[in-house]
């Protein structure tokens, strides 16, 4: 097959598999061997070339040093499938022969891909027929995005439609960059041709002010809550839905924060008392790093109205109790396992409110949440208390790693601006 009608598949593993994959390697007496008869495997009927083997090797590496955090490694994964597989196929380069031009040919290939490179789906790398594993055909190292919104109208993805976001330019210079500052540490190359790109301005724009900050209005915010809270009156399951509302914006929690997972499995004993009557929640965030969040009387109240309806437990939790923070919701016993659940049960939350505020005629309202993430509750959450706490406190229990991060939610100047705004005259 020729090198320029390639149609790319999946070469990476899963984390769980990468890890083991890694290990595997480090152990054998003929890694190139086995590598060899991966990539095979992989690529099926197209052939690679010898650097390959090394590339490879050292891709797996890098990922693997990306194992303490499940998030990541799927976004570290993803532009350096993109970016071995184009060195590969399209440039023909080993990825330790690339120049400055190369990068810029790639982030150029980037923005506008072949077709055959895009997928209108997310699908699995791999699949499974009879217990036999196989290279999924169906996978693509790009996907068509499709908003909320057109999603909720059933706009068809285009693959001539596809736009490779700023966010995700940025996203991917800052991979390549870790991955060649990381072949210069391993001494495996002698340049890192992302820092000799000196204006990516023509790649990324600048931003001349602080971005804005996604999240809800106090009324929309108010409206979902309301909502859920009296579903919870009529029928007591809904107490769950309540609690989940508060986590994500009483105490700025992160999706990932809320679930069990491979790094953490947060149960009731993570709330605590400390000498002082003081409560806390600890949790363990991006980069693997453990915080402790200071939980206010209103996000204790909720705790305690959730395990006493709910669960039919005690108000508050014992020490080191080991009861799931979020249960299954068929069974309350179970941890809570992936996200998707939450994000179906918060869209459904967000769907009634916007449902509720057009009966309102408050259609700029119901609009706003139509297009909303669970990650707006974060950000409305932080935004609201970084008005009435200090802002280091706030920091903290955010967990960034700056006051500068923070700095970004204080949107009073924007307030100012707008209103000094509004009445100019033409």
């Amino acid at each position: 097959m020729s090198t320029k009608l390639y149609a790319p598949k999946a070469v990476f593993e899963t984390l769980k598999n990468v890890v083991v994959q890694y290990k595997d390697l480090q152990k054998s007496c003929d890694p190139d061997k086995e590598i060899a008869h991966w990539l095979s495997f992989c690529l099926q009927d197209t052939s690679f070339p010898l650097y390959a083997l090394q590339n490879f090797k050292l891709g797996l590496s890098f990922l693997y040093s990306y194992r303490g955090s499940a998030d990541t490694f799927a976004s570290y994964r993803r532009d350096l499938e993109r970016f071995i597989q184009w060195s590969w196929f399209v440039r023909e380069k080993s990825i330790l022969d690339h120049r400055r031009e190369d990068i810029e040919a790639f982030i150029e290939f980037c923005q506008k891909p072949p077709k055959r490179w895009i997928g209108v789906k997310k699908v699995p790398r791999f699949k499974r027929t009879s217990g036999e594993k196989y290279p999924n055909p169906e996978w693509k190292p790009f996907e068509v995005y499709l908003s909320k919104e057109d999603h909720r109208k059933g706009v068809q993805r285009d693959k001539g439609k596809y736009q490779l976001s700023q966010q995700s330019m940025k996203a991917m210079f800052g991979v390549l960059g870790s991955f060649y500052n990381y072949l210069l540490q391993e001494e495996v190359t002698q340049v890192n041709p992302i820092a000799l790109i000196r204006q990516k301005s023509k790649f990324i724009q600048k931003q001349s002010s602080a971005p804005m900050i996604r999240r809800l209005s106090n009324h929309q915010w108010e409206t979902v809550l309301s909502i859920a809270k009296e579903k919870a009156v009529v029928n007591e399951k809904y107490e769950r839905d309540v609690f989940i509302l508060s986590c994500l914006y009483g105490m700025y929690l992160r999706i990932s924060e809320l679930v069990a997972h491979e790094r953490w499995k947060p149960t009731m004993g993570d709330f605590f008392k400390d000498s002082d009557n003081n409560w806390w929640f600890k949790t363990v965030g991006k980069g693997n790093k453990q915080r402790s969040i200071a939980v206010s009387t209103a996000m204790l109240e909720a705790l305690k109205i959730y395990r006493t309806k709910y669960l039919n437990l005690t108000p508050l939790p014992t020490f080191n109790e080991k009861t799931p923070l979020i249960g299954h919701a068929k069974n309350s016993q179970l941890s809570m396992v992936g996200t998707r659940p939450i994000r179906d049960l918060v869209q459904t939350c967000f769907d009634e409110a916007a449902n509720m505020l057009e009966v309102q005629n408050k259609r700029e309202e119901a609009n706003g949440l139509r297009v909303a993430t669970v990650h707006w509750l974060r950000h409305t959450g932080i935004s609201e208390d970084v008005k009435i706490r200090p802002r280091e406190h706030v920091r903290d229990d955010a967990g960034h790693s700056s006051s500068a991060i923070t700095d970004k939610y204080i949107d009073i100047e924007l307030k100012e601006r707008a209103q000094s705004a509004r009445n100019k005259r033409l």
